[in-house]
């Protein structure tokens, strides 16, 4: 075919994958086959990390398993034409191979010797390993192609992991088999409802073919018992029948199955699980009550299984309790105290003597009881409850042994709690061990059944009024009534309605001694569960409570159960007027009241004047006599009515009251406009003779009034006449002497007329007047040219005052240069203006609590300075170059380690304190902060110390100064602007330096030039500086203690020493040192480090090798060891069987595991990097084999015997006889779970032949463990290994 048509494919092929997409989308098929292919590799990789921990002998095994695994994955892929997984054969073809390599170098299908095998190297020991060599391994053809075969092809010496002791001979002994009915000691019993039981048998060691058990009725004994054969077929199916209704008896978690009364404890599933893998388990299905036995067991080769103990059981039906029909099961309510002892009558069945468990709930307080030696016959005289002594057993059916019986047993309890009563019967067990739960209450609220019995019992309604009683009545107002409430202090919502009868008596009229309404007698109902009953009583006398019954219960009256209703009367009151008359005529009214009823009273009058709207005002009296005076201020026609009057019973009831009728002039009065009742009016003036006050005058106008003006030694009085307005401002005079020194004086009015001629004298408060002339003044206080202060920058500044007048003062000040005027209030005549910003503070305007004054001008002004902030400048000494483009100071270059340093002058208030940052240039072109350290100096001029210790330029930034005043502790927060700070920098230049690039020694044959050799570790020198750099080395003969000095130029920052000038004329250690080194800068050398500046050569003869010991005969594994002369490395050459190898050693002695049979031969020697070689001509041994032993044939063998039997183990010996062997038997068991114990171990000696045999009757794994024969001994012993390589 050519490679055209291979390439072309079908159409549909190409385009359509195997499984239609109808059955499954592509996306999903593609993750289906990935998932597989990872879930394949993770499933390998464990594979790889358990025979890698565990070891064993099944490695190969793995490989050949994933080898077949990982072919058919890829061809299977490639079959289903998944798009995007359809790969071409030759893709196919490489990804199973990649697939095989990599499961070959998993599972060692692929062996990669790299040093050979490590077995025995292992017999070697720890301590020296590292320092042992070994000789290759002999391989053939078939080795050769095994290693590359992934475990198909095994060469004799793969097929373990240990190729000197295989194989293993196994005997295992026949265990005897057993069968053992209800192996678990369970007990069984059938429902009466019909069914079956399912008996369990545990086989152990066997498989049944038949089976045969004997059911014996309970009572007759085995005389009339029945035999039953079950074949493996019958046994199957009974089995499969049992797990079949085990999962359907299931419950499902949305479904909740009904219980059932002979529901026994939840099925116990003795599953395979929880058997050993010997045993077994079968089951017999039993139908009827009887005595079960196990007969026999057969097994498909006829033996019959030894029978265990117990061999039979008895299955009885299951006891039974419930309760016997009750004759008043039709209404389960009761009342509290109604029944004292209630019999409740239950039904047990089954095989006496029973035990029955049953609990009583009480308002969800649940106890349980239990009744232990139920039986028939005889009374019993136990108590089933513990309050009755009369429990009565009686026999339905004659007791007989192991038949079951039926009884009935009362249960007796008390009634005498309310709430919810649930007598539930819980469980039955009879003599044999059967329990049956009952009941599996999980709440206290179940309907009655055959096994719960339920009861309500109510409280007994009590009731009585609520709020009456015979000493706190209930009134009653006339033509209304009153709500009297009758209500139940407890009782129950279930006995609702409640039913109350009453009585009514009227009282007696105390005016005309008769009864005015009639007695009556009713009955009424609450609604629905109210507990509370409300009527109205219309009529005054005696309400009683009968009687109270509830729709079960009948209840108590409590008290109060009498309620008294009294009828209150209406109010009313007697009054009588009294004209009030002076001067002017009649002045006003008084009236005087008494007033019946229940006080307080509100006595309700209408005031009408003249024509004027009427209006209506009430008074309020606390007992039941008033009295009340009306003086209207205006002056006519007045009409005074009395209308209605309330009490705390009756509200506005008419009043038919007198009236009067009065023409009213009230007196005339007047008072100063402002002044209080009790307290004068003060008025202050500053200037003026004449003061203004305003007088308000009542009464009839025009008035005449007078005035009196009282002074520190005099009074005046001041008449005003015809006054005709209200309010008048009067003008009054300030006394001649007060108004020259100032003072106080006190105006009164004296007496007031009014146009009927009436005077009268007045008593109302005066006006005090305060007049001052003298104005208040201001000044900041201090001499001329001393107002001023010095305060910290920012601080708070108090500027003196001093003030005349009367406080408080408020003063307006501003600072010169700003426009806006700022005011204070102040409060001490030697207060003080607090001030936060520098400069002139100048008084405005000041007043006082009075007056308005004037400010001082020649001490109107005060100054605030700041003390100024420390700074720093380099000093003129200092030389430097200032770059105005950045606004630093560019100070000359130094080598790295000089002593550098700039002068600086300060000035503020020693000592002082200087941050300052210290930044590098990085490699990003940016700056990093190296330091940013603190300086102290109590001198103005300061000495800073340059860093010189980093080569690169060094940037100097003063951040921040601190003195006395401006400490750097307490002003850490405020630096100097950016703009205002020292900077100055420094280019440091870096000292060259020179070291060799390791510390290798040189090796080199006498007579050598000192010029590089590709065979030499290294021999280079690296600089650091600037090129060209000018080097001296010495080079020292230790032998002859000559030093000859080398000078050269390098261009380079690396160099390769070459001097061909030099010869290396003797042999032994040569010290070559780098004397000095400068380069291009003009800076001295850095300290030149002793170790890296210099290097030792070591120059040499010719080589030569010495054996330790001179034997001619070694084994395979075993340690021969050289003596090395000359300078490492060396490389020695020798040959095998004829064929050439080549061994390289660093260090004597040689040590050269052995581990090809044969003859060995060292042909030659050589050190410096394979020069200086020598020839060997009679260094030779031979190497002998290992000896081997195998245990049938190596292959591994089970020999299976019973007992009285016995097995041949043979053990094949391979080597040189006479031989010694040590086998050993260990018990059986998985290597995979620890090492097996050992039983026994013996060692054969002084076998000439290559085969032994001998033969064993007891169990267990047959093994080698060691073999010697002529000249070797496998395992070697580890401590004679050890001692063959040490020197």
């Amino acid at each position: 075919m050519s490679a055209k048509s291979v390439g072309k494919r079908p159409e549909t092929n190409a385009a359509t994958p195997l499984v239609p997409d109808e059955y499954l989308d592509v996306p999903s098929q593609r993750l289906y086959s990935i998932s597989i292919g990872a879930l394949c590799q993770a499933v390998k990789l464990i594979d790889y990390l358990r025979s890698f921990v565990e070891g064993g002998d099944d490695r190969l095994y793995l490989c050949r398993k994933w080898l077949f695994v990982d072919f058919t994955y890829c061809i299977v892929l490639s079959l289903l034409r998944i798009p995007r997984l359809n790969y071409s054969k030759a893709v196919v073809a490489l990804q199973i191979i990649f697939l095989w390599v990599f499961d070959g170098l998993l599972f060692g299908g692929i062996q990669i010797n790299i040093g050979g095998s490590m077995d025995n190297v292992l017999s070697l020991g720890t301590s020296r390993q590292a320092e042992v060599a070994y000789t290759p391994e002999s391989s053939s053809f078939l080795d050769l192609v095994a290693s590359y075969s992934f475990g198909l092809i095994g060469a004799p010496n793969q097929v373990s992991n240990d190729a000197h002791l295989r194989g293993q001979h196994t005997v295992r002994m026949f265990p005897i088999s057993t069968a053992q009915l209800n192996p678990y000691g369970e007990t069984f019993c059938l429902p009466s409802t019909g069914g079956s039981v399912l008996i369990p048998i545990l086989l152990n060691n066997t498989t049944p073919t038949s089976l045969r058990y004997s059911v014996s009725p309970l009572g007759r004994g085995s005389r009339d018992a029945l035999y039953f054969d079950l074949s493996a077929k019958e046994l199957k199916t009974i089995e499969q029948a049992r797990l079949d209704a085990l999962q359907a008896s299931r419950p499902s978690p949305k479904d909740v199955d009904e219980y059932d009364e002979y529901d026994d404890d939840p099925v116990t599933d003795h599953s395979s699980s929880s058997l050993q893998t010997t045993q077994a388990l079968v089951h017999v299905r039993l139908s009827k009550p009887g005595a079960i036995r196990l007969e026999r067991v057969t097994d498909k080769s006829g033996t019959e299984a030894r029978l265990a103990s117990p061999y039979g059981i008895t299955v009885v039906p299951c006891p039974q309790a419930r309760f016997s029909a009750a004759q008043d099961d039709v209404n389960n309510i009761r009342c509290a105290g109604q029944d004292p002892d209630l019999q409740l009558m239950m039904d047990i069945a089954g095989v006496p003597p029973l035990s029955l468990r049953w609990s009583k709930a009480i308002n969800g307080r649940r106890e349980t009881f239990l009744v232990e030696g139920i039986e028939g016959g005889h009374h019993d005289d136990e108590n089933v409850n513990s309050k009755t002594q009369d429990s009565q057993v009686m026999s339905k059916n004659m007791r007989s042994s192991g038949t079951p019986e039926r009884l009935i047993v009362p249960l007796t309890t008390a009634l005498d709690h309310p709430g919810s009563h649930v007598y539930a019967l819980e469980e039955v067990m009879d003599a044999i061990g059967n329990i049956v739960m009952i009941n599996n209450l999980s709440n206290d609220t179940l309907q009655d059944s055959d096994t719960t019995r339920s009861f309500q019992v109510l409280r007994r309604p009590a009731m009585s009024f609520r709020h009456c009683s015979p000493e706190h009545p209930i009134p009653l107002l006339i033509g209304s009534e009153a709500a009297l409430s009758v209500s139940a202090t407890d009782a129950d919502p279930l006995d609702s309605p409640w039913v109350v009868d009453l009585k009514y008596q009227p009282t007696l009229d105390t005016e005309s001694g008769i009864k005015r309404f009639q007695p009556w007698k009713k009955t009424l109902t609450t609604e629905g569960a109210r507990r509370e009953l409300s009527f109205g009583a219309n009529a005054p006398g005696q309400y009683t409570i009968m009687g109270v019954k509830g729709k079960f219960c009948s209840g108590d009256v409590l008290a109060p159960e009498t309620c008294t209703v009294v009828e209150r009367p209406r109010p009313t009151a007697e009054i009588e007027w009294k004209k009030i008359h002076e001067c002017s005529g009649d002045t006003g009214v008084s009236a005087s009241l008494v007033m019946h009823g229940t006080p307080p009273f509100h006595v309700y009058y209408r005031v009408q004047k003249d024509s004027e709207p009427s209006r209506e005002v009430s008074k309020r009296f606390e007992s039941s006599r008033g009295h009340f005076t009306l003086q209207p201020e205006h002056s006519g026609h007045y009409t005074f009515t009395f209308t209605h009057i309330s009490d705390a019973n009756y509200q506005k009831v008419e009043l038919d009251g007198p009236s009067i009728d009065q023409i009213i002039h009230p007196q005339a009065s007047a008072e100063f406009v402002g002044s209080s009742r009790n307290k004068k009016k003060d008025i202050s003036i500053c200037e003026g003779s004449m003061i203004n006050a305003d007088v308000e005058l009542r009464g009839s106008g025009p008035w005449n009034l007078e005035v009196q003006i009282v002074g520190p030694k005099s009074s005046e009085i001041v008449k005003f006449d015809s006054i005709e307005n209200a309010r008048k401002t009067l003008q009054i005079p300030v006394p001649t002497k007060i108004n020259q020194d100032g003072g106080s004086f006190e105006v009164d009015l004296v007496n007031i007329e009014d146009k009927y001629g009436c005077k009268r004298a007045l008593s109302t408060p005066g006006v005090t007047v305060n007049v001052r002339r003298s104005k208040p003044t201001v000044k900041f206080y201090g001499a001329e040219g001393k107002r001023n202060v010095t305060v910290l920058e920012r601080e708070q500044a108090s500027l003196p005052l001093r003030l005349t007048g009367q406080a408080p003062w408020r003063l307006k000040y501003r600072r010169i240069g700003e426009p806006r005027v700022s005011s204070v209030t102040l409060n001490s005549p030697n207060d003080v203006l607090h001030a936060t910003e520098s400069g002139i503070y100048e008084i405005l305007d000041i007043s006082d609590a009075q007056c308005p004054g004037y400010v001082v001008a020649d001490a109107s002004t005060y100054q605030v300075d700041w003390i100024p902030r420390p700074t720093a400048r380099l000093s003129s000494q200092t030389q430097a170059t200032y770059e105005p483009l950045n606004g630093s100071y560019i100070l000359p270059p130094i080598c790295a380690g000089n002593d550098g340093h700039v002068d600086l002058d300060l000035t503020g208030r020693p000592p002082f304190q200087i941050m300052y940052n210290i930044a590098q240039d990085n490699e990003n072109g940016g700056s990093r902060l190296l330091d940013q350290p603190v300086f102290n100096s109590i001198q103005p001029r300061t000495r800073l110390q340059l860093l010189t210790s980093n080569p690169g330029r060094i940037y100097y930034e003063v951040k921040q100064i601190g003195d006395a005043a401006y400490p750097l502790a307490k002003y850490k927060n405020t630096p100097i602007p950016r703009s205002d700070r020292l900077l100055f920098e420094q280019l440091v230049s870096m000292r060259p330096s020179a070291r060799f690039r390791n510390r290798n020694r040189l090796s080199y044959c006498l007579n050598d030039l000192f010029t590089p050799l590709d065979t030499s570790s290294d021999g280079s020198l690296v600089f650091e500086g600037t090129p060209p750099f000018l080097v001296e080395l010495s080079i020292k003969n230790v032998a002859t203690s000559h030093i000859e000095k080398k000078v050269f130029e390098v261009m380079d920052h690396a160099w390769k020493v070459d001097l061909p000038s030099y010869e290396f004329k003797s042999i032994g250690p040569h010290l070559v040192i780098i004397e000095s080194v400068e380069d291009a800068s003009g800076c001295a050398h850095a300290a030149l480090d002793p170790v890296a500046s210099s290097i030792w050569v070591d120059v040499a003869e010719t080589a030569a090798i010495v054996p330790f010991d001179r034997r001619e005969d070694y084994c395979v594994g075993d340690v021969t060891q050289f003596q090395l002369e000359g300078i490492p490395p060396w490389s020695i050459e020798y040959r095998i069987n004829g064929k050439s190898y080549t061994q390289e050693a660093k260090a004597s002695p040689l040590s050269l595991l052995q581990k090809q049979p044969g003859e060995f031969t060292i042909t030659s020697i050589a050190h410096q990097q394979k020069m200086c070689k020598n020839s060997i001509t009679d260094l030779r041994f031979n190497v002998h084999a290992l000896p081997s032993a195998e245990v049938a044939h190596g292959i591994p063998d089970i020999t299976n015997i019973h007992e009285g039997e016995q097995a041949e183990i043979i053990f094949t010996l391979i080597g040189q006889p006479p031989f010694t062997f040590t086998y050993q038997r260990s018990e059986l068991g998985s290597g995979k779970q620890g090492k097996p114990k050992i039983l026994e171990t013996h060692t054969v000696s002084r076998v000439f032949s290559n085969e032994y045999s001998i033969f064993s009757a007891l169990e267990g794994i047959w093994t080698v463990t060691s073999i010697s024969d002529r000249y070797c001994r496998y395992p070697p012993q580890p401590d004679m290994a050890v001692e063959k390589h040490r020197y």
